[in-house]
């Protein structure tokens, strides 16, 4: 199971101790020998994993539904009784869907000990692979610069505004940060609010029938929203305008797994360019650092002394929280890159898109390791 995971198909790391360690903690024996079977593609039934078992149905379709429903560590699709399995990546995949339905005060010894051997995996650095600078994958996600500072902006587009976003569906549900929860139980969490993650339309009916989202409202996700912004979390959605279902994240540049690639693996193709960039009035600025200070990607450097300030393009996301820390002194505004590509238009195109980046990504990986 660990060799079907390091897959560089799967974004997997290379086989190592601490791959080992973090699937023989993932699965049983029994349940590793089962899912040895699955691909990373194509489904397969229950009946099909019984036969190459050498197991009646009726012992290997139980071992199937703990694995997609109480674990969450394979996932599977289809009505009941013709329900495909398959495997995930770990990021983004198991990690994320393991822990998104735990409580940081109920964690259970089981699932902090999964949260401390994938830290230790995500720490040999392996995502850094797929992101060299030439290949890129296509970004998944993209930011939404806090409201405020963008409001009156006559470049906002519709797909700026979470309210607007929010607008096409009527389900919505909450779960908890896999990320800050993570580095918690590492002993290097930042105490900042962990109910956020937040999941609309049909992906979140799906969660919230499994038990692992809570339902709220509209307005309760928006109330969720603005107090992550207030605590300087970035609220993050998934990069596709996708009328089905929706992801939003509200992410710390300390515990996020996805915003640390950027920082500490200098590899930014997870992140879609920015919309809007911060603009600096040297005139208004008193240098007193509290944007750099409040911005989660180190991408602003302020000298108090010599009274210059440094903004790093290339790390910033275009969250705006550098204007809400400047305040009353108005030096900080943001403005619309001229670059800015639109998300993509579907969750069908923008599969597309990733699909081809994603192989030829692989491709390299995997000529490298072998």
């Amino acid at each position: 199971m660990a060799e079907k995971l390091a897959s560089p198909l799967l974004t997997g790391p290379p086989l190592c101790e601490e791959l080992v360690a973090f699937v023989q903690h993932l699965f049983t024996e029994e349940e590793a020998s089962v899912v040895r079977h699955l691909g990373q593609f194509a489904g397969r039934s229950a009946a099909d994993l019984a036969k190459a078992e050498h197991r009646p149905v009726e012992e290997i379709a139980p071992i199937l539904e703990r694995l997609a429903v109480s674990k969450r560590a394979i996932a599977a699709g289809g009505p009941p009784g013709t329900t495909k399995y398959r495997l995930m990546p770990i990021m983004p995949g198991i990690f994320e869907m393991v822990l998104i339905g735990e409580s940081p005060d109920t964690l259970s010894p089981w699932h902090r000990r999964f949260a401390e051997l994938f830290h230790a995996l995500y720490a040999t650095g392996y995502i850094g692979e797929y992101q060299d600078g030439q290949t890129r994958p296509s970004p998944f996600v993209r930011v939404l610069s806090v409201g405020s500072t963008i409001e009156a902006h006559p470049m906002a587009l519709p797909s700026d505004r979470l309210d607007v976003v929010l607008d096409r569906y009527s389900v919505f549900g909450v779960g908890q940060c896999q990320c800050r929860m993570t580095m918690e139980v590492a002993g290097r969490g930042c105490g900042k609010p962990v109910s956020n993650c937040t999941v609309m339309g049909e992906f979140a009916a799906h969660g919230i029938r499994q038990g692992w989202l809570r339902p709220v409202s509209r307005a309760n996700v928006l109330e969720i929203k603005r107090e992550a912004e207030a605590h300087g979390l970035v609220t993050w959605i998934m990069n596709a305008e996708a009328a089905k279902g929706q992801a939003s994240c509200s992410c710390c540049g300390c515990c996020c797994h996805a915003m640390r690639i950027v920082t500490e693996f200098n590899a930014p193709g997870v992140m879609a360019p920015a919309h809007f960039l911060p603009r600096f009035d040297g005139a208004r600025c008193t240098y007193c650092c509290q944007c750099a200070r409040q911005c989660p990607m180190g991408a602003l450097a302020v000298d108090a002394r010599q009274r210059t300030y440094r903004h790093l393009r290339a790390r910033c996301i275009g969250c705006g929280l550098c204007v809400v820390a400047c305040g009353d002194h108005r030096a900080v505004a943001m403005e619309p890159a001229p670059d800015y590509a639109l998300p993509y238009r579907s969750w069908f195109a923008f599969q597309l898109h990733a699909t081809a980046g994603m192989v030829k990504s692989a491709w390299k990986v995997w000529r490298r390791r072998t």
